[in-house]
């Protein structure tokens, strides 16, 4: 199978090779982009307010422990974490909706201030497609199972400013719970 990075680059190059071809300066066309734009981002927020329903609905209190691995670069220790599914699931939420938040302030400020048109076209699929990739909704959505790279605590995709991955082995969780102090430093 295709990963999804490759997919995303073969979007982007066929996109940028197409907006090329559009009359951006014809009003009715950058009206229309502008439009699926929109669209996509409501589709978005739609498929993420249904997935936390879904969430919610379940009520999953089964326990997760796992161990969040430290900073890189900042020399603490990783931390070990106890919370439930149900919890667990509505911070990923939390942090997909805050990063697609973020990718809309990013392209309000390249289309409105700096007055870039072509990354609309662009960003009204890659967001989509990652929002129907998203681990959680192939669960709650698709109704997958949450084994392999979908059981929980998730695997973060490794990107440039990455930290390591999360543990969920007993020696691992035994080991954080042992040497981790909670922030307070010895004087």
């Amino acid at each position: 199978m295709v990963s999804a990075q490759v997919t995303n680059l073969a979007i982007i190059l066929v996109m940028m090779q197409l907006s090329k071809k559009i009359p951006f300066e014809d009003p009715d066309v950058l009206l229309l982009v502008r439009g699926m734009y929109i669209l996509s981002n409501v589709l978005i927020l739609g498929i993420y307010l249904y997935t936390q329903s879904k969430v919610n609905a379940k009520k999953d209190m089964t326990t997760l422990k796992y161990v969040e691995p430290a900073q890189m670069g900042s020399g603490e220790e990783p931390k070990p974490v106890t919370t439930t599914v149900m919890d667990y699931d509505k911070a990923q939420l939390r942090q997909l909706m805050r990063s697609q938040l973020m990718g809309v302030g990013m392209m309000c400020v390249m289309h409105l201030y700096m007055k870039y048109t072509n990354p609309l076209l662009i960003q009204s699929i890659i967001p989509l497609k990652g929002a129907i990739e998203a681990n959680l909704v192939k669960i709650h959505i698709f109704g997958k199972p949450a084994t392999g790279d979908l059981s929980r605590p998730f695997k973060s995709s490794g990107g440039f400013m990455a930290q390591g991955q999360p543990k969920s082995d007993k020696a691992s969780i035994e080991a954080a719970e042992k040497n981790y102090r909670g922030g307070v430093k010895e004087e």
